[in-house]
């Protein structure tokens, strides 16, 4: 299986950076998990794994660049960089655009376009709502205006208890 090389190439460019690494395996989880609940088409999961693992891509060359890695830098920034990250593995074209059009939205909430989409949004919440210490008034104001599967909704739930409380 490919994912699993992508993975491996995504450890070493993270350079050791545990935090990065941490988070990109973590969203991978829960897409992971969300796309084989939401039972997703076999290439619309192994798209949104691959975009799991490479969404934040542009990082560490933006914390660089910018000193800092905001969601609008990261989406003008990732899409190259996952283009070239992707060359070696022989995916269709129609694949590496899918997967680079989805680390060119993954902080944008509007206008969803697919179930690939929709569930790597979930899923990177997810994670960063923990990492993050998000206040529980966001995150219902997530559950209620951007999350739409059944799956991430409860999993949202069930992580976060206190914001229903």
């Amino acid at each position: 299986m490919k994912t699993a090389a992508v993975i491996a190439k995504m450890i070493k460019f993270s350079e050791g950076n545990l935090n990065d690494i941490n988070h990109f395996m973590k969203v991978l989880a829960f897409a992971r998990l969300i796309g084989e609940l939401e039972v997703l088409e076999d290439e619309e999961q192994e798209i949104l794994e691959v975009a799991a693992v490479v969404h934040d891509i542009a990082c560490p060359m933006c914390r660089e660049k910018y000193g800092h890695c905001n969601g609008k830098v990261q989406e003008e920034e990732g899409p190259a960089m996952v283009r070239k990250f992707l060359e070696e593995f022989m995916y269709t074209s129609k694949f590496v655009e899918r997967v680079c059009w989805l680390v060119g939205h993954h902080h944008t909430y509007d206008k969803v376009d697919g179930l690939d989409y929709q569930i790597l949004l979930e899923a990177d919440f997810l994670v960063n709502a923990g990492e993050m210490k998000t206040e529980d008034e966001a995150i219902r104001t997530m559950y209620e205006e951007v999350f739409r599967t059944r799956s991430g909704k409860k999993l949202l739930k069930d992580m976060y208890p206190s914001a229903w409380e």
